[in-house]
């Protein structure tokens, strides 16, 4: 009796363990229907794990900054891609691309950019083509 209450427990343990991990990881909270451009400043880039975050502050319709917090994938991902820790700084003009939260919370996934010196690296961002 004893040994099928341990495995049991241990069954149970992998079970809540597994499914935390798995919430992580879902794309849920984000619109995935939706995209949103976003023009301002950043205010931290955050080279963290899990996730990579870009704080960056934003101008209402009224004028006043608002501070969005934007997710990206891991730094490892990232670094794949040709970002590095001081690809954004402070005070830096940004445009992006993102899914914005469900719930209304300033905040989104990482699509696409454009910083100081363009298309950020490894970017799906492309300027417009010029009329012809």
């Amino acid at each position: 009796m004893s040994s099928v209450l341990s495995r049991s427990s241990v069954a149970i343990v992998v079970l809540l363990t597994a499914s935390s991990a798995l919430a992580h990881h879902s794309f849920a909270m984000f619109d995935q229907s939706a995209t949103v451009t976003l023009e301002g400043a950043v205010k931290e880039f955050r080279w963290t794990n899990p996730h990579v975050f870009i704080e960056m502050l934003v101008k209402n319709d009224s004028g006043t900054e608002e501070q969005w917090s934007i997710e990206m994938t891991s730094p490892e991902h990232l670094a794949r891609a040709g970002w590095r820790p001081a690809t954004l700084k402070p005070g830096d003009a940004i445009t992006l691309s993102i899914h914005p939260m469900r719930d209304g919370i300033k905040g989104g996934q990482y699509l696409s950019g454009i910083g100081p010196n363009g298309p950020l690296v490894g970017s799906r961002f492309a300027p417009p083509e010029p009329a012809r």
